[in-house]
């Protein structure tokens, strides 16, 4: 199984940290030349590599961690998703509800993706706290999935676990992602909770 993160902002340095931490290999991606964040890539861990976006949607699995209005941009990067599974950390605060057509942001995003499996997760998290380590006073950090698709939602779950956090499974992106979008003004119910499983 191969990953990838497209977008190495402040949420996709974190998330590289948490392979890195893992010691799980992961390449990492922008649209601009991987030369311009090869060194922070390598300043994280030898096993994070800076790629090009052509390269970084080769991955089976891929952390969008664009700002919500580039998923466009990444989604036209290949004329169908069919086998890949699409990990949404976006946020889509400040963009009105109606230009969503009434869905959840998740859902409207899996639209540009066509036929990958999109999972909701890790955007419910400031970056500074996805950026420490997970585990915590004895227990995980919790991070919240939903998805449409079962599989895909376990499939990530299992990758959330090795990554040392405690997966929470919502259900679908039209009920649990709900408590875990921002659209418009209004951030869903779970946004920023930074809650800690214990066995």
């Amino acid at each position: 199984m191969s990953y990838a993160i497209i977008g190495f902002g402040k949420i996709g340095h974190a998330l590289a940290k948490a392979f890195a931490r893992s010691g799980i290999e992961v390449s990492v991606a922008t649209t601009r030349d991987p030369e311009s964040f090869a060194s922070d890539a390598v300043a994280i861990g030898p096993k994070v590599t800076a790629t090009t976006l052509a390269a970084a949607v080769k991955a089976d699995v891929i952390f969008l961690a664009v700002h919500f209005e580039s998923h466009p941009d990444v989604a036209k990067a290949l004329p169908s998703w069919h086998g890949k599974t699409i990990i949404d950390v976006t946020n889509a605060y400040g963009v009105p509800p109606e230009d969503l057509g009434g869905l959840p942001s998740s859902a409207f995003i899996a639209k540009a993706f066509s036929g990958a499996k999109l999972v909701k997760g890790f955007n419910h998290l400031l970056a500074a706290t996805l950026d420490q380590d997970p585990a915590v006073h004895g227990g995980k950090r919790a991070v919240f999935l939903a998805s449409h698709d079962k599989e895909a939602a376990e499939e990530i779950g299992q990758l959330t676990e090795r990554l040392g956090f405690a997966p929470i499974n919502l259900g679908g992106l039209s009920d649990g992602g709900l408590l875990v979008q921002a659209r418009g003004n209004s951030w869903g119910r779970l946004i920023f909770k930074d809650l800690v499983k214990f066995d």
